[in-house]
């Protein structure tokens, strides 16, 4: 995936190259001249590396804006360093949406940071070899596994943005890279942000302790409006390739996004691995389809998934995205002893231990713990190891959503044990890349493909 040609997107929104430069330094001036800036540490006491870490941010999309400011405003000594995106001008972009979101984050940028913005599919690469220290990796995560792997074999610490694969192949791969970076001593830190949670950490703490006695049951629940929807093909310009067709709408096709239950449910499926402290399940069955049209979009709009684990205890999942529906976010975990019950921020136990969960007068964000844990254990040596969990997670995911593609009861040791690949070798930017058929449970030809 080198040596390909600059991207450029549609004109919606350009930055032109002559004034591309003089664009982030405005921004980065502006942002420091408006703001009395202080940083917090993360040394917490301990004698910490006082290099400046270099962050480069790959994947300049809605995530990765959220991203790169919690990461800048997890340290003291901290520098936004380079930027890269599929589109060259949406990296650009990035600084501004930065700075409009957190003016202290944005004024941590490199003062030549025009110099390391990157577009193209190759512009990883290019990232990461600009001097970066700790990178963000929050393409779509079809990519994932690449890129986790070009990341550590340059001695990067990483954070990953779940989920990390969206096939087996993928999974296998990432587990692969992340005995790479054990053996490195680099810091993974994963995107499963609820195990960050100070309300989702004080429940499953005493769930583990048995405060609701042995799990009977789970029932977790995500139901979202609809997200990113697929555009009518009429509005294809014309001349565009099939690759970039698809990564344009990257969300609307499996091998790109994993599909909603992967891509946005996984969150849910993270809390039940959680709950059974990431045993794996024996099996798991459920049902699923597409409910609005999608033109050209592969992927379903709604998942019910059945993972079941010993002594018959079975953990339901339901995923949606519906428009103008009731949306609803959280988990009821039944015990022999009690019921405990999840949402965000919200947490609480009833039976023979009830509990409520108090949150502080002044809340804490889990997106900025994970973070500030993160780059607490790159200053300190102390090696953060989420890859194991993030691979673990979206494994399940897949599982579930493949079992509903396929309609069939499937044993997790038979899935594990699968060459199930999704994603693409050797993409190049104009290949073509035929749309593979939404899966119909029952219909072969749909299958496997």
């Amino acid at each position: 995936m080198s040596d390909l040609k600059k991207i450029t997107p549609e004109p919606s929104a350009p930055v032109a190259d002559a004034t591309r430069r003089d664009f982030v330094k405005k921004t980065a001036a502006a942002t420091v001249a408006g703001s009395a800036i202080a940083f917090p540490s993360v040394s917490f006491g301990q004698e910490a590396d006082p290099k400046k870490l270099k962050i480069g941010l790959i994947g300049c999309g809605g995530r990765g804006t959220g991203a790169v400011a919690q990461a800048l405003m997890a340290d003291d000594n901290t520098e936004l360093w380079a930027l890269g995106d599929l589109y060259e001008d949406k990296a650009v972009l990035q600084l501004r949406q930065l700075a409009r979101g957190n003016r202290a984050a944005a004024a941590k940028a490199a003062p030549d940071l025009d110099k390391r913005i990157f577009g193209g599919l190759d512009a990883y690469q290019k990232v990461m070899d600009s001097g970066v220290d700790v990178v963000l990796l929050t393409t779509p995560p079809g990519f994932r596994p690449q890129h986790f792997r070009a990341a550590v074999e340059r001695d990067l610490h990483t954070f990953v943005e779940k989920p990390c694969a969206t096939d087996v192949a993928g999974i296998k791969h990432f587990l692969e890279t992340g005995e790479m970076a054990k053996a490195k001593d680099l810091s993974v830190l994963c995107g499963f942000c609820y195990r960050y949670s100070d309300s989702a950490r004080a429940l499953f703490e005493r769930l583990h302790g048995g405060d609701i006695g042995d799990i009977v049951s789970i029932h977790s629940t995500y139901f979202a409006g609809p997200v990113k929807a697929m555009p009518d093909p009429s509005s294809r310009p014309a001349g565009m390739s099939d690759v970039e067709w698809q990564m344009k709408n990257w969300y609307n096709f499996t091998w790109l996004s994993g599909d909603g239950l992967v891509e946005q449910g996984c969150h849910n499926i993270d809390r039940v691995a959680w709950a059974f402290n990431d045993a794996d399940p024996i099996s798991a069955f459920g049902s699923g389809g597409r409910q609005r049209p999608n033109f050209e979009g592969n992927i379903y709009d709604h998942f019910s998934v059945t993972y079941e684990y010993p002594n018959d205890v079975n953990a339901h999942v339901q995923w949606r995205q519906y428009a103008d529906s009731y949306n609803f976010t959280g988990d009821t975990i039944v015990g022999t002893k009690g019921i405990a019950k999840y949402g965000t921020n919200k947490a609480s136990i009833s039976g023979e231990n009830k509990w409520n969960y108090r949150a502080p007068r002044t809340p804490t964000n889990m997106y900025q713990i994970e973070h500030d844990e993160f780059f607490k254990a790159i200053r300190t040596g102390k090696r953060k190891d989420d890859e194991k969990w993030v691979a673990h997670s979206t494994m399940m995911a897949l599982f579930g959503r493949d079992v509903c593609y396929s309609g069939q009861r499937v044993k997790w040791a038979d899935y594990a044990a699968s060459d199930q690949k999704l994603v693409p070798d050797n993409l190049k930017w104009d290949d073509a890349l035929p749309i593979r058929p939404m899966r119909i449970p029952g219909v072969a030809e749909t299958q496997g493909v």
